[in-house]
């Protein structure tokens, strides 16, 4: 405990307010799966998106953001929040690394794994208040008004625990006055709109000075029917009058303050599921015991559309020369649909987990299989992925900031996701030293 208390005051010692022009409040808010062509081009796609154009008119954007190693929500969502890649600040997929699921499918639900300080971090440090809905990695975040995510069942029994690891006595306090909050699993549209109610009553009620609010239903609608199908455009469109909810809301607490709109990744139409588990067993480098791994020298860490490649020993050298043979092979074989292997120094270069020796990237169409007995080829189990090479195009996500001190009209290009989390410091007039990126404000 003491340890953790002196690591918590070194953080915030390291932090300073930078004495910037004007410093405003933030609402920051995501749109999973968000891509810039969505926003940029609505009207030659047919989506009538009023509130996110308006931002578009109102203030700065980027063409295209860049993403991470591997570009899924989890490690997004914390380089958007850090301003560092994955190898830095420590959440490298969306799961746990859990070869032998002993963590029943646990997420990278807890702030605490997290290495670096956050911009929740950089607001209190700064004497500011903060709030947050749901944003990925904030279970014990430093944050004043908490609601984060998390789920186990899917049951009511994740509610309990959500009101027990929210600030003491912030949800049952709202659900007295808004009706019941929506279960963390629950990706749904419906989701989001309950959701939505709460940010705008935390918003109206706390006044935070920075605040986090996430959107996931795009996401999940993208994944279910594909991108660019009639039920994704129509998802999106609701969304686009949440975040009309969510600015409106904004503008009266704050009527100086800046709106930044966010996502995580690109996505794309998947057709192939791709069983890696299977060579991987068949070269005796995973052992099952029935259906359960019992013991493992090399192990697939699933990220859709890629997976890295984990060592249990990477100092041994024989293992590690018969994955380094198997990946060789497996790439060779169209079957398996692989792009590019990156060794593990590709991967530190590219800002990938350190945990990962290789990260195997596959092509648009193919996905990393769920299920170790999956026949090779089958149809994938989802119609739309993302995790594949953050160079692609397609992965690329989405930035827009509007308020007092944002340029209208200002187009920033393509930008690097690292840029993201020093242009809302600099705007909240707080320091993040750590940050890798750039502020995009002059």
């Amino acid at each position: 405990m003491r340890r953790l208390t002196s690591r918590l005051l070194a953080s915030v010692m390291a932090f300073a307010v930078v004495p910037a022009v004007s410093a405003s409040p933030v609402l920051m808010i995501s749109i999973d799966g968000l891509r810039p062509a969505d926003v940029l081009h609505a009207q030659e796609r047919g989506l009538a998106l009023p509130n996110l154009q308006a931002l578009l008119q109102q203030g700065s954007h980027a063409d295209s953001v860049r993403g991470v190693l591997p570009t899924l929500t989890y490690p997004s969502h914390t380089t958007l929040i850090t301003g560092v890649t994955p190898d830095t600040h420590g959440i490298g997929g969306n799961l746990t690394f859990d070869p032998t699921n002993k963590n029943q499918q646990g997420w990278a639900w807890y702030a605490s794994d997290i290495k670096v300080p956050t911009l929740w971090d950089a607001a209190r440090a700064a004497g500011l208040h903060t709030a947050n809905v749901h944003w990925p990695v904030s279970v014990g975040a430093t944050v004043d008004w908490n609601l984060p995510q998390i789920w186990r069942t899917g049951t009511a029994d994740d509610r309990k625990l959500l009101a027990a690891l929210a600030t003491p006595g912030l949800l049952p306090s709202m659900e007295q006055q808004l009706g019941p909050y929506a279960d963390g699993i629950d990706e749904s549209l419906a989701g989001d709109q309950t959701r939505t109610r709460f940010a705008v009553a935390l918003l109206e009620s706390r006044k935070p000075d920075f605040m986090t609010a996430y959107l996931t239903a795009l996401d999940h609608e993208q994944h279910v029917s594909g991108p660019d199908t009639p039920e994704a455009r129509a998802v999106l469109q609701h969304i686009d009058s949440l975040v009309g909810d969510l600015v409106q809301a904004s503008r009266r607490v704050h009527p100086d303050g800046v709106v930044v709109v966010v996502s995580d990744h690109g996505f794309v139409p998947v057709q192939n599921d791709v069983n890696l588990y299977t060579p991987f067993i068949q070269s005796g480098l995973i052992t099952l015991k029935g259906a359960d791994v019992s013991d493992w020298q090399a192990m697939p860490w699933n990220d859709g559309g890629s997976a890295a490649i984990v060592l249990r020993d990477p100092a041994d050298a024989g293992v590690r020369m018969k994955v380094a043979t198997l990946l060789a092979q497996l790439q060779k074989d169209p079957a398996f649909g692989i792009a590019r292997v990156l060794d593990h120094d590709d991967v530190l270069r590219e800002g990938g987990t350190s945990r990962a020796d290789w990260f195997v990237l596959f092509k648009p169409g193919y996905e990393m299989a769920i299920r170790p007995d999956a026949p090779l080829p089958s149809p994938s189990h989802y119609r739309g992925m993302h995790g594949f090479d953050p160079s692609l195009a397609q992965m690329r996500s989405t930035f827009i900031m509007a308020g007092k001190g944002v340029p209208v009209g200002q187009d920033l290009g393509d930008i690097d996701m690292r840029d993201i989390a020093p242009t809302v410091a600099r705007l909240l007039g707080v320091s993040l030293p750590q940050a890798q990126g750039k502020s995009l404000l002059r």
